[in-house]
Parts: C-alpha cells; structure tokens; sequence
C-alpha cells in the first residue's frame, strides 16, 4: 500500500518525522504521494537538510531574515506555482541549509487555502538507522497532529556503539543495558515507545504511527512484526507501518494495528438435545476455554468473551485462562446479531477491527487467527474470511468501518450478510486444514469430532 495510506493522511495535516533509517526518503516518498492525489504539499525542517536531499524536491523556498509577513506574501505566491514546495533556513558554505523556527512552521499552517499538507523533519540522526534524541531534540511544531517514528530494521543484530547507532550511549541508558549489547527486536520497540526515545516532545492530541523501514525479505518481515506487536503495547501508539520507502510501486507492505477477538459463547445450542455447546468437554478444558485458549496464543490485542446461556458457568469455565473481560448478553435469545452488538460495544475505542470466533469450533488454531491477521495488515481489506477447501467460514475480520454496519444487524443475522454486500472488497485466506472451519451443533458430530481428536 502507499505511505499515505499506511499513515492515514487527510488534509490539513502536520506530519512530524523523527528517528533514524530513512526519515528524509520516507518524507519525500509522501510528498510525492500526496502531488499525485492533487494535493499541495510543503516540505520543511527543523533541523538541517543536505544539499543533495534539497535537490529531491521539485522547487525550494528559501527563508530570510527581515520582515516575516512580507516573506508569507510571496510563499502564497510561490505554492500557487507548485504542488510541492520545501521551505528551508540559511544556506551554510558546505552546501547544507538550516531548518526553519517550529513557530513559522505553526504559521505556514495557518496559509490553509494555499496548502493541504505540512511534512517536517524535525531531527537528525547521521545517516544512522536508529537513534534517541538529544536534549535540544526532536524540535516537534506544536500543530504537529502525526508523529512518525522511524527505524531502520537492519539495526537488528548491531552492537550497540556510534558506529550503528546515533547518541549509543543515551539508547544504552534508556535500555538499561551497556554499550555493545546486540540489538535485538524488544529493544528497538522498547526506545521507541519511551518518552525519552521515540515519543519524546510529541504535542498531546497527535496520533503516532511509527514507520519500520528497510523491510525487504522474509526475515527482516517477522522482525518487524514482532517490533509491531511489542509497540502497540503502547496505548499512545495508533499503528505501525511496516515496509521499504525506497520502493516508490509498494513503499509499505504490511500496517499493524490492534485487532480484538469476540469469542461468541451465548447461544442456546438447541440442535445439541439438553447439552450446551460451549461448556462441553474437549482435552483438558471446554469448547469455549479452548477458543479463549487459541486467541490467547494468537497475535490479537484483546479477548471479549460474550455470554448468555449459562453465563456463570461458562464464565467459571474459562477462569482458569486468566483475565479475559466477559460480557454478558441479556438479550442473547433474541439471536445471534444481539451477541454482536454486545462484543462490539465491549471493545476498546483503539482497536481497528474484531475477528468474531465461535465457540464451537474446537479445531480452530492460532495459525489461522494469525494469517487472517496478516492479510488484514497487509490488504486492509474491510473484510477478511478463510476459506477452506473452497468454501468461506468463520472466524471473520471486520474492520471498524464496518461497525456501524453489525451493530445494525437483527436476530439472527450475522456477519453473512455484509460478506454478500462486500464480495468485491473481500479478502480471502486459504486455509490447508480444513477441520478448522468445522463448527459443531449436534451430539453425532461432537462425537466424530471427539474421535478425530483421538486419531491425533
């Protein structure tokens, strides 16, 4: 996907990019976005820009000393003549320009007929992929409303000294570790998460999104993920680009955000003559503990189981799992779409989607919860359904989007229809074990199901 799209980019936004690994690429690569969609665009910085990165931008601004609205009357001018504008300081004699005052930069904001979009570096970090900022730094504009973090993922497996890393000694004391240790994914995901790392001087209502960069094979990929799922941890992280700027066709590959799972555990199993499905036995737990049990395993952010039925004890059924919220439907008799009302409405206000998974089915794994997962990273698709031996089943993902839509949905209305009205915007995932999509509602196939265990 685009880095626009990656970042969730709309007009009049003022996007901040600090860390190391690509911050300048990544910047430009945006702008050149945002021109094609027909937006006007102003590059800047706070800091200093070379003379070779000058040259990546179609026309530049120079700004002088003396009289400040005079200078605003001829920059409304020159971003009448050009989508892409970069606003530099003073030119030093080596070539390199400084940065422009965060207060111009509030300023130039206010120009809103003349601009759509304000992208700032607002640090630097010696060509080095990974970096903590300085006392003086990062230099953030207060009407900044995106900060960017950025990390080169080949910082992973270096040694923690200047040659790999800009100001070692300041990412040594925010790890807690010495110089020389090897780098590995849960520091870079804990410098970027600290106050004093990657969110330092970040303006209160700004969203932040990190970009993990220089993302090009299988290996670096899992990397990344696994820095992804250690940063939205975080709650004052909203998503997490993954991919390589460098590559204008596909710059990000893969955006993680948090994703809930709502474990559907209130129905009345009426095929199952007198036994209810969600609280019968299978190994060591119940169909319903062994769903909480493989969402806990998987990469979603949170669990809500949803009750109604016997709602005690499949509450005490799954006690055993740990916290996990439980939500009680009173309504549950009503049908299905009451169930997912209460899951939705139970959700955190972050999460970005819920994959809705049914109690019973026991041969679910967290491999097919985690493939659905990655597919929705990279497609984004507002849908995303498994498909096994050519037919689609559960669990799905439906993105936040699409909440308005379930929470619309009546009796027994399920997800079914919404796959129907958004067939063309499907995602689909094929699955190889096929009795993962088994679902069971009568004594006959829990029975063939508790043998097809024991051949295990």
């Amino acid at each position: 996907m685009k880095l626009a799209q990656a970042l969730g980019i709309r007009d009049k936004q003022v996007v901040a990019f600090v860390g190391g690994g690509g911050k300048t690429t990544a910047m430009f690569r945006l702008a050149d976005e945002l021109v094609t969609q027909g937006k006007c665009v102003v590059t800047t910085t706070t800091t200093r820009i070379f003379a070779s990165q000058i040259q990546l931008a179609p026309k530049h601004w120079r700004l002088e000393r003396g009289d400040w609205r005079l200078q605003m009357q001829q920059l409304r001018a020159a971003l009448h003549n050009s989508r892409h504008l970069l606003i530099v300081g003073a030119t030093t004699e080596d070539g390199k320009a400084f940065g422009v005052a965060p207060e111009m930069i509030d300023a130039l904001v206010a120009l809103e007929d003349e601009m759509d979009v304000v992208l700032v570096e607002a640090d630097g970090s010696r060509m080095r992929p990974f970096k903590a900022p300085a006392e003086h730094e990062p230099v953030i504009p207060h009407s900044t409303t995106l900060l960017v973090p950025v990390v080169g993922i080949d910082t992973v497996g270096k040694t923690l000294t200047d040659a790999h890393v800009h100001r070692a000694e300041r990412v040594a004391q925010i790890l807690n570790v010495p110089l020389g240790t090897i780098l590995e994914n849960e520091h870079i995901a804990r410098v970027i998460a600290n106050v004093n790392g990657g969110l330092k001087n970040k303006p209160a209502s700004a969203r932040v999104v990190p970009l993990i960069n220089k993302v090009e094979n299988a290996e670096q990929r899992r990397a990344a993920r696994e820095i992804a799922v250690e940063l939205l941890r975080n709650d004052s992280i909203d998503a997490v680009a993954i991919g390589a700027v460098k590559d204008s066709a596909l710059p990000i590959t893969a955006l993680q955000s948090r994703v809930s799972a709502v474990i559907l555990a209130a129905g009345g199993s009426t095929r199952m003559r007198g036994q209810i499905k969600q609280l019968l036995p299978w190994g060591d737990t119940t169909f319903v503990g062994n769903a909480v049990r493989v969402a806990q395993a998987s990469q979603v952010n949170e669990i809500v189981v949803v009750t109604g039925n016997r709602a005690q004890e499949v509450k005490t059924a799954i006690e055993q799992w740990g916290e996990i919220r439980v939500i009680h439907n009173p309504a549950w008799e009503t049908g299905r779409a009451s169930s997912v009302r209460s899951g939705i409405g139970a959700l955190a206000a972050n999460s970005s989607a819920a994959i809705f998974i049914n109690a019973d089915q026991p041969f679910l794994s967290p491999r097919v919860l985690d493939a659905i997962l990655e597919t929705f990273s990279a497609t984004r698709a507002p849908i995303v359904v498994p498909v096994y031996e050519g037919g689609t089943g559960s669990p799905v993902l439906f993105a936040r989007e699409l909440f308005d839509e379930l929470n619309a949905l009546q009796g027994e209305q399920g997800g079914r229809d919404l796959l129907e009205r958004y067939r063309a915007h499907l995602a689909r995932v094929e699955i190889a074990d096929a009795r993962a999509g088994l679902d069971l509602d009568t004594p006959e196939e829990y029975a063939a199901a508790q043998r097809i265990r024991g051949d295990d």
